[in-house]
């Protein structure tokens, strides 16, 4: 019995697609609060932006933001931290604080029918915290147990030290986000406690309500659990985000134990609000930032030199880094590395084919739906909007921002803003195997650390 031979079914247009639908409102006390109401299930996200994450801290304090905003659940002025987590448990809410480099965020999910208790409970976590000294402590604790593991673990090891690499000295982003062991092991609850009363104000802060919640019923709850808080801030300044190097150079850190090489190439890239950011999405999309990317093929498909490779723009306020990322074995490091410079010439000299450009618009906008199916993930895309200063219909213009970009302009983003010339080649790695053929490849002077990354001098 023979059967006809069966093609694939052509894709169909794209299905239009919109953001749910929110409002945006200012208390009296300056709080700015969007509520968008999502009807589809008896739940709602309540979740609370602020601007107080690293890039805000003072001088010398460096994790102060991180240990503060989980410090906001260990306690408040009527329950400790082992009532706080009941209540939250009793309520059956799902809470989280935490800071990155630009924002703190602050959130909880609860049924609808918890909303009043739950967000009751919310403004006393936000207005009265209590700081316990010794939960400051485990806190503190935990971040320098963290830190050791690190040091130990050739990736965590080479995303710090490509930072420093990268970025000038004076920079905060050349150091760890969260505070390395110097600023963390010496801050105490005073310094909490300050930096909770310089940057948690409600001038610099929205709260997000995402759910089973109406625009009025959100104005109200919002009122009556957070109107009373009071207080401004100045808007955080962006951090430093010059190079540390206008030229190449190859950073060997030091891992004799290491079986393979962790490795790292790249530069100062862009702000998240820069005006190219759907062509730099896209062309590094393919670059290196899908599966099939052509580093990715590259490395690992048509080499065989890792289990995967992948580049990316981590986005924040100021410029952060433009990374290309994998571990390799330690025998074919430099060879992993010179591919690597291959694929970003290739795409700084010649237009992407139709194909290649195609995938990631399509990957891109297709999956683009996918991510806001829950509440938390659109209290979470709201707050972005909030911490960059995005267009408020950025989410319903994305797919067809993402659709505009043409071959052109892919070659135009990696003429721009691949800079070959300054690339920054980092590797975390046993010495002695990698050391000749870096040496060899002639990409820049070869600088060689320590764990710590404290420079080696080799004599001869």
């Amino acid at each position: 019995m023979t059967h006809a031979a069966l093609s694939r079914p052509a894709a169909g247009p794209p299905r239009a697609y919109h953001f749910p639908v929110f409002e945006r409102v200012t208390l009296d006390n300056g709080l700015g609060l969007i509520v968008s109401p999502v009807r589809k299930l008896p739940v709602v996200t309540a979740l609370l932006v602020g601007d107080a994450g690293a890039s805000a801290e003072p001088a010398g304090r460096d994790g102060v933001a991180n240990v503060t905003a989980r410090g906001l659940l260990e306690g408040t002025a009527e329950r400790d931290g082992n009532a706080l987590t009941e209540a939250f448990e009793h309520l059956g809410a799902g809470v989280f604080a935490g800071a990155d480099w630009d924002v703190a965020t602050v959130g909880l999910t609860m049924l609808r029918s918890r909303l009043a208790d739950g967000l009751a409970l919310f403004g006393e976590v936000m207005l009265a915290p209590s700081f316990p000294e010794r939960e400051i402590a485990r806190l503190r604790a935990e971040r320098l147990a963290d830190l050791l593991q690190m040091r130990t673990e050739p990736r965590g090891l080479a995303d710090e030290m490509f930072a420093r690499f990268v970025y000038d000295p004076l920079s905060r982003y050349a150091r760890p986000e969260d505070g390395g062991p110097e600023t963390v092991g010496a801050l105490t609850r005073d310094d909490v406690w300050g930096f909770y009363q310089g940057r948690y104000r409600p001038g610099q802060s929205t709260l997000v309500l995402v759910g089973d919640v109406s625009v009025t019923e959100g104005v109200e709850l919002a009122q009556r659990t957070l109107g009373a808080w009071r207080g401004t801030a100045e808007r955080s300044t962006v951090p430093n985000d010059t190079p540390a190097r206008a030229t190449r150079a190859v950073h060997l850190v030091h891992k004799a134990d290491a079986p393979q090489s962790e490795l790292r190439v790249g530069h100062v890239g862009l702000p998240r609000a820069h005006p190219d950011y759907f062509r730099v999405l896209v062309m590094n999309s393919i670059l290196g930032g899908l599966f099939s990317s052509r580093v990715n093929l590259n490395l690992r498909e048509a080499h065989a030199y890792t289990y995967g490779a992948f580049s990316g723009f981590a986005w924040r306020r100021g410029a952060g880094p433009f990374v290309v990322s994998s571990a390799v074995r330690s025998d074919v490091t430099a060879d992993a590395a010179r591919e690597v410079l291959i694929e970003v010439e290739r795409m700084r000299a010649e237009p992407v084919n139709a194909d290649e450009l195609s995938l990631a618009t399509s990957y891109l906008g297709g999956v683009f739906p996918i991510k806001y199916e829950t509440t938390d993930a659109i209290a979470r895309a709201l707050a972005a909007l909030v911490a960059y200063g995005l267009p408020f219909d950025y989410f319903d213009r994305y797919r067809d921002q993402v659709r505009a970009v043409t071959r052109e302009d892919v070659l135009i983003a990696a003429q721009q803003h691949l800079h070959a010339a300054e690339l920054q080649l980092v590797v975390v790695g046993d010495p002695d195997a990698v050391r000749e053929p870096l040496t060899a490849m002639e990409f820049g002077p070869l600088l060689e650390y320590g764990p710590d990354g404290v420079e080696i001098t080799r004599e001869g």
